[in-house]
Formats: structure tokens, C-alpha cells, sequence
């Protein structure tokens, strides 16, 4: 079983930047996948990013390319989420997820490729 905490979330104003953190417990981190989804108001949950468990390959969605970056630190068992250059449309309720898989260099982007999930932290992004 793995427990996901995530934190750092918050308001911020539009062209701010802000940094998420997800802190996993239990099982071996460094052989999960992790990911980053949000949900807004209304809407489905959708990918954000993801990195692999070796932290060597990486992936984003359309919207946040350029500026999200996806990391991990394995020693922390934390995975983080910088985020700049926010826009309103940001605004969503985020979730780090985990992938038990143990692929090394695959980068899952699927919900349904992730079994275990955190609680979420709210972003607010104000124009």
C-alpha cells in the first residue's frame, strides 16, 4: 500500500508560479511512476505530467508545456510540481498519483494506469 500526501497548494495571481509537492509513504517509491492530474469545476479529471521511476523521462500535457516541470527527489520520497507562468485556467483541485508498475523509463498518462492516488491540494490562479 502507498500513502500520497500532497502540498503547496494556494491562490497565486495569474503569471505567478507555485510548487507542489507529493510525499509518498509504504511501499518502495523508486520503483513507482508517478504523475501529476487535475480536476477543475465541472470537469473530468485530466493529466498534467509525468515522470518515470528512474526520473529520466518525463511528460506533459499540451496545456502546461514549457511551463511545468515535473521532478522527483527518491531520497524524500517526493515527487514536485513547479508550475509557473500560471494562468486561471490552472485553477483545479491537483492529485499526485502512483504507478506500482516498476517500469523503469515508461511515463504513464492514463488514470487508468495509476492505482494509487493522494487527496489533493486546491490551486486558485486570480486574473
Amino acid at each position: 500500500q502507498v500513502q500520497l500526501v500532497e502540498s503547496g497548494g494556494g491562490l497565486v495571481q495569474a503569471g505567478g508560479s507555485l510548487r507542489l509537492s507529493c510525499a509518498a509513504s509504504g511501499r518502495i517509491f523508486t520503483s513507482y511512476a508517478m504523475g501529476w492530474f487535475r480536476q477543475a469545476p465541472g470537469k473530468e479529471r485530466e493529466f498534467v505530467a509525468a515522470i518515470s521511476w528512474s526520473g529520466s523521462n518525463t511528460y506533459y500535457a499540451d496545456s502546461v508545456k514549457g511551463r511545468f516541470t515535473i521532478s522527483r527527489d527518491n531520497a524524500k520520497n517526493t515527487v514536485y510540481l513547479q508550475m509557473n507562468s500560471l494562468k486561471p485556467e490552472d485553477t483545479a483541485v491537483y492529485y499526485c498519483a502512483a504507478d506500482p508498475r516498476g517500469y523503469s523509463h515508461y511515463v504513464p498518462s492514463q488514470i487508468s494506469e495509476y492505482n494509487y492516488w493522494g487527496q489533493g491540494t486546491q490551486l486558485t490562479v486570480s486574473s
